[in-house]
């Protein structure tokens, strides 16, 4: 065997996605969101009204996904979808201001995971990501 089995590439992401996935639901417990709604938030406020498949492929989500995330916050009256073929999403009022309150929770998570990387270790995240994204 030309590997060792722990040294498989996708377990090791995997687990590593579940690792840096547990610092963001402790500080999202309170918001009664998972970190998939909240980037699907974060990727609202920035482009603004979008095609729900959109989401998914700047994200890298699948549509299954998405479209449970997008359920789920459409509940919550976070978003708004219209009722196209192929439906646009957007936040609504009560979504800018979760999205404003979600900045600083995540950008103290996001220090804290920074300070634990080091400056080499987040310029690893980014090289392994332009590496292994097939759309550049």
């Amino acid at each position: 065997m030309k590997y060792k089995k722990q040294e498989c590439v996708g377990a090791r992401l995997r687990r590593l996605s579940r690792i840096v996935d547990g610092y963001y639901r402790k500080c999202l417990v309170d918001f009664n969101i998972t970190e998939n709604q909240m980037t699907v938030l974060f990727v609202l406020s920035v482009s603004g009204k979008i095609e729900q498949g959109k989401v998914g492929e700047k994200l890298k989500l699948g549509r299954s996904t998405v479209s449970r995330a997008v359920r789920l916050l459409e509940k919550q009256n976070l978003i708004k979808r219209t009722a196209a073929y192929r439906p646009e999403v957007e936040l609504t009022k009560q979504g800018e201001n979760l999205v404003k309150k979600l900045i600083p929770v995540w950008e103290k998570v996001m220090d804290e995971l920074a300070a634990k990387l080091g400056d080499s270790g987040m310029q690893i995240i980014g090289e392994l990501e332009s590496k292994l994204n097939p759309s550049g």
